[in-house]
């Protein structure tokens, strides 16, 4: 069985997408942090367009899904945050390719805002009570990576606290226990979101290709573009044989615009 942080405060090489996706979390935090204390209310501006509020992003503040990850509150929340996503995203870097880490952590970021406001459009149709609650923090990627280690290296023995040795799909089970159980409290909608972030990680792992959705979008494009210029081959191929045989020659062509040899004694045969 794999073992994963053997001795007290080990933690994965800190490069590639883990550290830009740390660096990146880092310095809005300061950046939030220095608008405040130059202005409060700027800085509280700002933090309100940047966090995600299902009926702003209703009325237009259509960024907000992917920039609610970025705005962090308190240095002890933000510490728990950013070193959980060093370790989950290091570990998984050091199997997979940086691209198929950030894709990753940005469909489960989008997934986690997409659970918000499904529960949220939910609530207003049935007219339950919602508390507006303003979703913020990199919890939802974090879910995301969690449940794809959990996944994937089910088996591999982490330990918790540094103490307790426990397996990646128990540790997943149990935050998501967590959060099912954080339904019935006042937060549902940060719980209900937080299920949507491990529930896009999990189809993101069993869709996706391993090198990441950037890979798969550019292979898709090329072939795309092959496909339109194989096209215009074939209406060129098609043209081309009527006006040989307007002329008395015939040429034909297969279903990828290529000429077919015919027998080199037919006296029609285009040379």
């Amino acid at each position: 069985m794999r073992r994963f942080g053997s001795s007290p405060f080990a933690f994965p090489g800190f490069s590639g997408a883990t550290r830009q996706l740390v660096l990146i979390n880092l310095c809005a935090y300061f950046l939030l942090l220095l608008a405040g204390m130059a202005s409060p209310g700027t800085g509280n501006s700002l933090a309100a367009l940047l966090a995600f509020e299902p009926s702003a992003f209703l009325h237009g503040l259509l960024w907000q899904p992917l920039t609610y990850s970025l705005v962090h509150s308190g240095i002890t929340g933000t510490l728990f945050e950013l070193l959980s996503l060093w370790f989950l995203a290091g570990f998984l870097e050091s199997s997979h390719h940086a691209s198929w880490i950030w894709s990753l952590y940005i469909v489960s970021v989008l997934g986690t805002a997409a659970a918000a406001l499904v529960i949220f459009l939910v609530a207003g149709t049935l007219h339950i009570a919602l508390a507006a609650v303003p979703l913020y923090g990199c919890f939802g990627g974090i879910f995301g990576l969690l449940a794809a280690i959990g996944l994937l290296y089910g088996d591999t023995q982490f330990l918790l606290m540094f103490v307790i040795g426990i397996k990646a799909r128990y540790l997943a089970i149990i935050y998501g226990l967590v959060a099912i159980a954080m339904l019935f409290g006042p937060q549902r909608l940060y719980a209900f979101a937080q299920l949507g972030g491990a529930i896009a990680g999990l189809l993101f792992v069993r869709r996706a290709p391993r090198k990441g959705m950037g890979f798969a979008l550019s292979e898709w494009w090329y072939g795309l573009r092959n496909r339109y210029y194989r096209s215009k081959r074939r209406r060129a191929a098609k043209k081309f044989e009527v006006y040989m045989k307007q002329h008395g020659r015939t040429v034909r062509f297969d279903g990828q615009g290529k000429v077919i040899h015919d027998d080199h004694n037919d006296p029609k045969r285009w040379n």
